[in-house]
C-alpha cells in the first residue's frame, strides 16, 4: 500500500485506504474515490495537484488530500 503522492504517473492501481475525518471522507466518496475504486495517476508532480481518472472522471486534488489516500499498485 502506497500514499498517492508517491505513486507515478501511468500507474494503476486500486483504492485500499482513506484516511481523515468524517467531512473529508464524505468530500472524497462524492466525487467517486471510493475503497475498492480502480484509479490511473495521470500527473503527480511536486507543487501541482494529483490528477487521476477513475470511474470515468478526470479528479484533481491537491498534495495534502493525496497523502490520505492508499492505493495498491498493481504490476
Amino acid at each position: 500500500m502506497e500514499q498517492l503522492t508517491k505513486i507515478k504517473p501511468g500507474k494503476r492501481g486500486v483504492v485500499a485506504a482513506i484516511q481523515g475525518n468524517t467531512h473529508f471522507l464524505s468530500r472524497i466518496t462524492s466525487i467517486g474515490l471510493t475503497v475498492g475504486c480502480p484509479v490511473e495517476v495521470l500527473q503527480n508532480e511536486t507543487r501541482q495537484p494529483v490528477l487521476v481518472y477513475g470511474r470515468d472522471t478526470l479528479i484533481a486534488l491537491n498534495r495534502k488530500e493525496s497523502e490520505k489516500i492508499m492505493l495498491e499498485v498493481g504490476a
